[in-house]
């Protein structure tokens, strides 16, 4: 507290800028622990349940499954009876619409981490430009302990200022390498599920209908008469 009162008014938006980060990071590091998914377990399940036309499972499987690229999926899914080229046109529409999610408030974060030293930098202008209008008004004159004082008082918003861009920034690049990866997760089961339902929409099923034969039963019955 002893810092922030002699680092002068700005140290008060340096500290304001750490809570935003810092708040931002937990935020997003929350939202994409939950996004993550094992797309290979998705997936297998899903090829199975396709390749027997059992859509509405499918459906219900992605419903139940939390994140984007369930949601990729279920677009998908939705529109089985589509050609190739209009489903391949659904998922990246539906994974467009997604990335804005996925990036939410990291603009905000990086930006944190850009103005950060700036902030610090015109602390430390401002606070030595105080200091030598004091100087002046004693008429110039002052010892090198009360300069010293001085050019540390205004240099401490500077270094409070890199102290909050440096991990503003890692986080900004740790959150940024994540959102890349699930965007990554997304295209690649796409296009697997595409795939999946083009090749198994013609496919016999693995399913055993038992139905009664009605032709039998006509005739059986005209043999009966």
């Amino acid at each position: 507290m002893d810092l922030i009162t002699k680092g002068g008014p700005l140290m008060w938006l340096l500290l304001g800028c750490s809570i935003i980060a810092i708040a931002i990071f937990l935020e997003r590091l929350f939202y994409f622990h939950r996004a993550r998914i094992d797309v290979g377990d998705l997936m297998f399940g899903l090829r199975n349940l396709i390749k027997n036309k059992a859509y509405s499972e499918a459906l219900s499987e992605c419903a139940a499954t939390p994140g984007p690229v369930a949601r990729v999926i279920h677009s998908a899914i939705r529109r089985y009876s589509s050609t190739r080229t209009e489903l391949k046109e659904i998922v990246q529409e539906s994974g467009q619409l997604e990335v804005p999610k996925l990036e939410k408030h990291l603009s905000v974060l990086l930006t944190v981490a850009y103005i950060a030293p700036l902030i610090g930098l015109l602390g430390s202008v401002l606070g030595l430009v105080d200091t030598f209008v004091q100087i002046n008004a004693v008429g110039g004159f002052a010892t090198v302990s009360e300069i010293s004082q001085g050019v540390y008082e205004a240099l401490i918003t500077s270094a409070a200022g890199l102290m909050v861009a440096i991990p503003a920034f890692v986080f900004y690049s740790h959150l940024r390498a994540y959102a890349r990866n699930i965007m990554y997760d997304m295209e690649s089961a796409g296009i697997e599920i595409v795939s999946a339902i083009c090749d198994f929409r013609n496919a016999p099923t693995d399913i055993i209908s038992i139905r009664p034969d009605v032709s039998d039963g006509g005739e059986g019955e005209s043999r009966a008469e």
